[in-house]
């Protein structure tokens, strides 16, 4: 199975070419942190480079831009060709059949503490509206558990599952 799923960083802009065909391809690389940090306390980053074709890759030029995040999925390919010096050159590359775009450059302000691929939870302030004082609702900063103590005690029969 030749299965690629990747999320990170567009390095630049997004290339699109119209092939002889007819057929628009993007080309586009993107900057993948790693799950560790090297010696100094970074994260390295991996330099992928990726290809879709179609209606797609029309959007990927119309909508996405360096620093946006993008999730694609696809398969690696390798191919060669002949170099003008008469040197054979190989290229591996992904060959993407969907992408989602995932956030624009400074969606994300912690990208210094965390890997680019992290995940992050963006649901509770697209989703839920905050309350305000007008509304009625007491949105006091105060810990409201500040007289339970530190200690919880439950048992397995306090647990529903």
């Amino acid at each position: 199975m030749n299965k690629v799923v990747l999320v990170g960083r567009l390095t630049r802009d997004p290339e699109v070419r119209t092939m002889p065909n007819g057929n628009p391809v993007a080309s586009f690389t993107l900057a993948i942190n790693r799950n560790f940090k090297n010696k100094e306390g970074n994260y390295d980053a991996d330099f992928i480079n990726v290809s879709i074709f179609g209606k797609q890759a029309e959007n990927v030029g119309k909508y996405v831009f360096k620093g946006n995040l993008l999730g694609c999925e696809g398969r690696i390919q390798t191919r060669s060709y002949d170099a003008q010096d008469g040197s054979k050159r190989y290229v591996t590359e992904v060959i993407a059949d969907s992408v989602e775009f995932m956030g624009s450059k400074n969606s994300n302000n912690n990208t210094e503490s965390a890997p680019v691929n992290a995940y992050v939870d963006t649901t509770s302030s697209v989703y839920m509206d905050t309350p305000s004082q007008e509304d009625g609702v007491d949105i006091s900063t105060e810990d409201p558990f500040k007289n339970f103590g530190n200690e919880v005690s439950l048992s397995d029969d306090d647990l529903p599952f």
